[in-house]
């Protein structure tokens, strides 16, 4: 039996996240806008083969610091450049923001799960929430060990998106589960899945950012704003290393579930065999990121493909396709 009042809510906690999260996504944007001036101005300055270096040697720096604007400039981002006051100050509001938003999302998911008794991961309305959800708590806990403002507009921006298609296109009221569903696998599966795609969303927006300061950096100012390509490279590889053994467990959960639910472990089901071609494409990533003979930015596209795989199999074949996995809700 569904409680209207708990669902209702759940919807006010969600509409008051996406404000919130807008917001946020603005205060990064003032960040970046902030931290533009004094990266050309650091790069002007520097001269003679050795400034990469430099830059390389201070990508994890926090050091307080003056530079020529006097005494607006007072620390130092990631980058190795220092920052204006103001865009700290901003950037600082928009971090804040970010984790109210991601609280916000999580007392959605609660309430939604609470109206209907069971985890609210049932239909597409709720796994767009929750990969919202779990994409902004990856984002959130990996700035708490290192400064990641300048990547907020970046993961903010999507997050917004997938939950404005969350509340128009895929909105389902709150409802009891299928009888199939009805399994604590739904809860350890799907779960874990929702898991694994927040990271390598970020992973992928770490990758797209890598692949277009390779491309276009040198004539972008935005993209020189950002951390050295190296480094770019490197968040993306490790973000897709925690993820890979997740969406590992997910596939083999999966396997299990079906032959509990339906008596076999592996039924071509199209939702089966695209999970099983994401997990190919992310294996094959690591394998050549770790190949010689495979340049980094070739490697990185493979792994730009696997996050696109996720987006056909959750947007296009949950909703388009007629299978075992037909529980979108729509």
């Amino acid at each position: 039996m569904t409680n209207e009042t708990l669902a209702s809510y759940a919807n006010l906690s969600l509409y008051s996240a996406m404000a919130v999260l807008t917001l946020s996504m603005l205060g990064y944007a003032g960040y970046l806008a902030g931290l533009l001036p004094a990266r050309e101005a650091r790069a002007e300055s520097v001269e003679g083969a050795e400034a990469p270096e430099r830059e390389l040697v201070a990508a994890g720096g926090g050091s307080v610091g003056a530079g020529a604007g006097g005494g607006d400039v007072v620390t130092t981002s990631p980058t190795g450049t220092e920052v204006p006051l103001r865009a700290r100050k901003a950037g600082g509001i928009a971090q804040t923001l970010a984790i109210l938003g991601t609280v916000l999302l999580l007392v959605s998911a609660a309430l939604r799960g609470a109206s209907v008794q069971r985890w609210p991961l049932g239909n597409m309305f709720e796994f767009g929430v929750a990969s919202a959800l779990f994409t902004m708590v990856v984002f959130v806990a990996w700035g708490v060990r290192r400064d990641l403002k300048w990547l907020g507009l970046f993961v903010v921006a999507p997050v917004l998106i997938l939950l404005g298609l969350a509340n128009t296109v895929w909105y389902t009221e709150a409802a009891e589960l299928m009888p199939s569903l009805k399994s604590v696998w739904l809860v350890i599966h799907v779960t874990v899945a929702t898991i694994s795609v927040g990271l390598f969303a970020v992973g992928f927006v770490v990758a797209l950012l890598y692949l277009a300061q390779d491309r276009f950096g040198a004539d972008s100012r935005v993209l020189r704003a950002l951390p050295a390509g190296r480094t770019l490279e490197r968040l993306t590889y490790g973000l897709h290393i925690v993820a890979f053994p997740l969406w590992t467990f997910t596939l083999i959960a999966g396997a299990i579930w079906a032959r509990q639910a339906w008596g076999s472990y592996w039924n071509w089901d199209p939702k089966e065999v695209w999970t099983f071609i994401i997990w190919v494409v992310y294996a094959a990533y690591l394998h050549a990121r770790v190949t010689r003979g495979w340049r980094r930015q070739s490697a990185t596209w493979v792994a730009v493909a696997g996050f696109v795989c996720i987006i056909v199999n959750y947007a296009v074949v949950n909703v388009y396709f007629v299978g075992q996995h037909s529980y979108s809700g729509l």
